[in-house]
Order: C-alpha cells, then sequence, then structure tokens
C-alpha cells in the first residue's frame, strides 16, 4: 500500500539477511567501540508488515566514540539525521533518495530498557499483537496519513503494547515518543 510517501509491504524474509549484513558491516566500521548491535522494528518481526527500511540499534559505552567514527559510517553510506531524538544518534543510510537503513546508537547503560528492542521481542512472541500492529499499519496507510503523521498516529497502540511487554518484565511504564516536543516509535 503506498500513500505519497509511506509505503507498507508484506513481510519479507530476505529483511533478515540484508540486517545481518549491515550488522557485520558496522561490527567492521565500529570495532572497538560497539558493545552490541540489533535488528529492530518492524523488519524484524516475521510475517509484520513494514515500511522496507531495516532499523539497527547499537550500543556504545559513550556517543562522542561514534561520532568521531563518521567517516566510516559515511564510507557505508550512512549520513548523520537530526529528528529530534535527544538520546541517540541516528544515521539513515538510502539509495536513490529512499531510505533502506536507519541506526540508532544509543548508551550501553540503557540497552537493556529500550522500548524498540522490547516491543520487538513482545511482537515476536505474541502473534495477537503483531497482528494488530499491522492492521493499524494498514489502516493508517489506507487513510492517507502523510508521512509527517504516521509514527504518531501509531503512538497510541505502541505504547499500550509496549506498556504490557514492559510490565511482563516487571519495568515502569515510560512514553514510547522519544522526539521532542511531545513525541513516538
Amino acid at each position: 500500500m503506498v500513500t505519497p510517501d509511506v509505503e507498507i509491504v508484506e513481510y519479507d524474509p530476505a529483511w533478515l539477511g540484508r540486517a545481518a549484513e549491515a550488522i557485520t558491516e558496522l561490527w567492521d566500521v565500529l570495532a572497538g567501540v560497539l558493545v552490541a548491535v540489533e535488528h529492530i522494528g518492524s523488519t524484524a518481526v516475521p510475517w509484520l508488515v513494514a515500511k522496507p527500511v531495516i532499523d539497527l540499534m547499537a550500543a556504545v559505552a559513550d556517543l562522542t566514540e561514534v561520532e568521531g567514527r563518521e567517516q566510516g559510517l559515511a564510507e557505508l553510506g550512512y549520513r548523520r539525521h537530526f529528528n529530534g531524538m535527544v538520546d541517540r544518534l541516528v544515521y539513515v543510510r538510502g539509495v536513490e533518495g529512499r531510505r533502506t537503513h536507519v541506526l540508532h546508537v544509543v548508551t550501553e547503560a540503557s540497552w537493556p530498557t529500550r522500548n524498540q528492542r522490547i516491543l520487538r521481542d513482545h511482537l515476536r512472541t505474541h502473534p495477537q499483537d503483531a497482528a494488530r500492529y499491522g492492521e493499524l499499519k494498514r489502516a493508517i496507510v489506507a487513510a492517507g496519513t502523510s508521512p509527517r503523521d504516521y509514527s504518531r498516529a501509531k503512538t497510541a497502540l505502541v505504547q499500550e503494547l509496549t506498556d504490557l511487554a514492559r510490565a511482563r518484565l516487571g519495568l515502569e511504564s515510560v512514553p514510547v515518543w522519544e522526539k521532542e516536543g511531545g513525541a513516538s516509535h
């Protein structure tokens, strides 16, 4: 399904291979800095519809160490992106003006409680919730929601599912919207 700039497609098993390749490249470029890196987001959840963009999250001890390695990231096609998220570095990679990868670099200290990782794991093990999320995405796109409003339109359900997943882990609820100015996933 497509609106002017939001494309949702059926799950593609090739996403796992694309993510694994990107993770290997990141380990090479950020050797000695990376503590962990994982495939997150909807493309990491089997059978979930998604925007065809590989989301990755990497953990490092100190974000400034990654800033010092941005040339290596640029050689892989990643460019720094400022989108209002203040607790991480974000890099976007694309082809012909179309995003293919988004890399979120966060601190090692925040890694265990990152909502994106927690929600991904929940959706992988709760197919009924993944189906609800997929249905919502389809409805948002079918309604012609703009790219600017797409993430915000998902926020209530993302918050509900993340709260459920966090509670199962004994964690308190925290807002899923992470951008300055009242912020989502």
